[in-house]
């Protein structure tokens, strides 16, 4: 029993450095609508079509393609050039709290709903991101309240 533990552990410690190494990134939709793939192609079957700011995480990167992971966990297939380094979350929540302070005793700016995009500005202070909504009001949002930070 000692040693299939024992060869359980050095399994897991040889794969260590490529989780390490796999870290994953958040990006967000370029054009005002892309189309996602179910493979990495444009004879592949067509999916759906995401809206403009969308986030997503990149979980394979294989050429010109990014298999991506969306808020709700579903994967698809897009063409890297239609994916943007500037970065967004989306409320996941019925109603997100915005605040003035990483603090949720602070000043209640706004209350974001289910499904809005707002652009991520940082995540400094831990359990918080700091967004800007559309209009142009900068806040704090917890970051169980949004996904893609």
């Amino acid at each position: 029993m000692r040693d299939k533990v024992a060869a359980l552990l050095f399994c897991g410690l040889l794969f260590l450095p490529i989780a390490a190494e796999a870290e994953m990134a958040f990006f967000s939709i370029a054009e005002k609508s892309a189309v996602m793939y179910d493979a990495p192609s444009l004879k592949a079957d067509k999916l759906y079509v995401a809206d403009r700011y969308l986030p997503v995480e990149v979980v394979v990167d294989v050429e010109d393609w990014a298999k991506v992971r969306d808020s709700s966990g579903s994967l698809a297939w897009i063409e890297k050039k239609f994916l943007n380094q500037q970065r967004y979350v989306i409320v996941t929540v019925p109603l997100a709290n915005v605040h003035r302070l990483a603090d949720a005793n602070s000043e209640l700016l706004f209350q974001a709903e289910e499904n809005m995009v707002m652009e991520w500005l940082e995540s400094d202070a831990p359990g918080w991101v700091k967004v800007r909504h559309i209009d142009g009001q900068t806040g704090y949002v917890k970051v169980t309240q949004v996904w893609g930070s």
